[in-house]
């Protein structure tokens, strides 16, 4: 196992290269430049003179190689440069935001794993049931339904009768806090700002886990050592808990490759609709306004996180089914 993962971490270093080498080249075919955003706000007739000099000050005259060693160069050394934008650096740009984003996603994933394994589980058990035809139904519902056109029908059917409970936009109330209201005022008050987004994320994820789980249970329930438990007269119960899902587990670990790089990346969409201040928003942001050194760091650390959540994934392999071996 040790000389596996050892391969594994050996073989992540090209891909590493080749992510790092799209992040520049997708940044540097984008039209524009961001010294043309940030003068275009402060003066529409945008003088050539201080567009140059704003150019050469920040190296993006240079050539493109040599910006991009330049650029790896200082990755390497950890710094991620000066965010166009927001005139910080870009390692204060993404930490200040990244706090918030973990807390939506991870209860969003929470959630999601939560309610769509038990689901996965009854729909096959109960193959052909109502409930079976109820749980495919909601699945292929949220499989067509796009997320933002959720989030907008939330706000108009839900957050606009509410009377102002449910918030639309944000992350809290100002001036809750834990010194002057009691940690319980403050919870239920981060909650309610949750609700919504929260509800977007979960119901486009929900369908595709739901959906996998069941047929990775289906299959595992027609295989000979589930006949042979039933056959010793174990319990359903038993049957399905303890010697079918172990197996069925795998097929979903493998899409969970990319939960890591979710948790961090955050939901573009869901984030800027609902204007929560976390690592989607400032990553729609840096595109928008062509910050290419926010978005540059955002696409190779969600690039990295894709990479080691897959690393993940196959020693996880392992601790669920004994019988994968990688030596």
């Amino acid at each position: 196992m040790s000389r596996y993962l050892l391969k594994r971490v050996l073989n992540m270093i090209p891909l590493l290269i080749l992510a790092t080498l799209l992040s520049f080249a997708i940044m540097q075919m984008a039209p524009g430049g961001p010294e043309k955003v940030l003068l275009a706000a402060e003066d529409a007739t945008l003088d050539p003179t201080r567009i140059e000099e704003l150019r050469e000050r920040w190296g993006l005259n240079d050539p493109i190689p040599v910006q991009y060693v330049r650029w790896l160069g200082n990755v390497l050394r950890g710094d991620f440069g000066r965010s166009y934008f927001y005139r910080k650096p870009v390692v204060e740009v993404i930490g200040a935001a990244l706090p918030a984003t973990l807390k939506l996603q991870s209860v969003a994933l929470f959630l999601t794993y939560a309610i769509a394994i038990p689901l996965g589980i009854i729909s096959a058990v109960r193959q052909y049931s109502k409930l079976d035809y109820a749980v495919t139904g909601l699945a292929f519902a949220g499989q067509a339904a796009p997320s933002f056109w959720v989030a907008i029908l939330l706000i108009w059917g839900v957050a606009m009768r509410s009377n102002g409970l449910i918030p639309t936009n944000g992350i809290a109330t100002p001036g809750v806090n834990f010194e002057t209201y009691g940690w319980l005022s403050v919870l239920a008050d981060r909650a309610k700002y949750m609700i919504l987004p929260v509800t977007v994320m979960v119901f486009g994820s929900l369908t595709g886990l739901t959906r996998y789980m069941r047929s990775a249970m289906l299959e595992v329930l027609k295989e000979d050592y589930i006949r042979t438990a039933r056959a010793k007269g174990l319990s359903e119960k038993v049957v399905v808990y303890k010697h079918a899902l172990r197996n069925a587990l795998l097929p979903v670990i493998s899409i969970s490759g990319g939960l890591l790089s979710a948790m961090v990346g955050g939901s573009v969409i869901t984030e800027t609709i609902f204007s929560w201040p976390g690592i989607g928003r400032v990553g729609y942001d840096a595109v928008t306004q062509r910050d290419y050194n926010v978005s540059m760091a955002i696409m190779l650390m969600s690039g990295v996180l894709t990479l080691i959540g897959f690393l993940l994934v196959d020693i996880a392999y392992v601790w669920v089914d004994p019988r994968i071996k990688y030596d």
